[in-house]
């Protein structure tokens, strides 16, 4: 059977808040319920993110879904089931295939509204590490070898209820730090400049605020940058924290974090979602 295999995602990266996420390998799939499911699927309801965006894509079926991506974690569970769902009931709906890029730009455009933004649907409808506006995602050429490794705790994050403690405006000095901050981090990506990846990562907007209340992670991040990772920051809206390693380095510091979360080494995925059979 075919289904939508899409990335999770790590967004922020640090200053680009709303604006840059990058495509982690996890996995979600998303598929039609027919005469049977794979293994380890489950059906998905109604009320469920992914058959949400299948309906507004035009979907008329039933959907499971299959996913190793940890809900609320901050690495993209719900922007990954939505991408499948809408990719699933675009294609369903209008029989276009998922590399159309009209298609891509579409699932981005309907899961974007159903997130609230658009940085974790974005890298995993595209891959790789990707900057936007909310409307519109374009790929960052990456200039350098890295791989990411993240600390997940037991705990979870409500989205929905960090960005709601965050402040409505924030001093003038604050927004331009995090607006040169971001073009550092994308410079320093594109160009392979790893050295300035660690000041790139730094943020005045949210990191703080999200951190003071999982005290955990703030931890776990100390940990990464005292190991020796390029840089750290919180992913997502947490609680997971995330670093990038050099090559050889990974195993190390993912051996070094502490022991009351769960440390993983993933690369970047590249490929964004994809139709797969399964």
């Amino acid at each position: 059977m075919t289904c939508i295999r899409v990335p999770g995602s790590s967004a922020n990266l640090g200053p680009g808040f709303d604006a840059v996420g990058m495509a982690v390998s996890l996995y979600a799939e998303v598929g039609v319920v027919d005469v049977e499911m794979p293994e380890r699927a489950r059906r998905a309801d109604e009320h469920h993110p992914a058959t949400i965006a299948y309906r507004r894509a035009g979907g008329a079926g039933e959907v499971w879904v299959r996913s190793d991506i940890p809900m609320g974690r901050g690495l993209g569970f719900s922007g990954a089931v939505r991408v499948g769902g809408a990719a699933l009931g675009l294609c369903e709906s209008t029989g276009a295939v998922l590399d159309d890029p009209h298609v891509r730009a579409r699932v981005i455009e309907l899961t974007a509204e159903l997130e609230g933004h658009a940085d974790n649907v974005a890298a995993s409808m595209l891959g790789g590490v990707v900057g936007t506006n909310g409307h519109r995602a374009a790929c960052i050429p990456l200039g350098c070898d890295l791989d990411v490794v993240v600390w997940i705790p037991d705990f979870t994050t409500s989205t929905s209820e960090s960005r709601a403690k965050m402040p409505a405006t924030v001093p003038f000095a604050d927004a331009v730090f995090n607006v040169t901050h971001t073009a550092l981090l994308l410079a320093a990506l594109a160009s392979g400049d790893i050295d300035a990846l660690a000041e790139a990562t730094a943020d005045r907007l949210h990191q703080d605020l999200r951190l003071s209340k999982a005290e955990p992670s703030r931890r776990a991040l100390e940990v990464m940058i005292a190991s020796g990772a390029v840089a750290a920051w919180l992913s997502g809206s947490g609680p997971t924290v995330a670093c990038f390693a050099r090559p050889g380095d990974a195993g190390r510091i993912a051996a070094g974090l502490p022991d009351d979360g769960r440390a993983r080494i993933l690369s970047i995925d590249s490929d964004g979602a994809r139709s797969v059979v399964v």
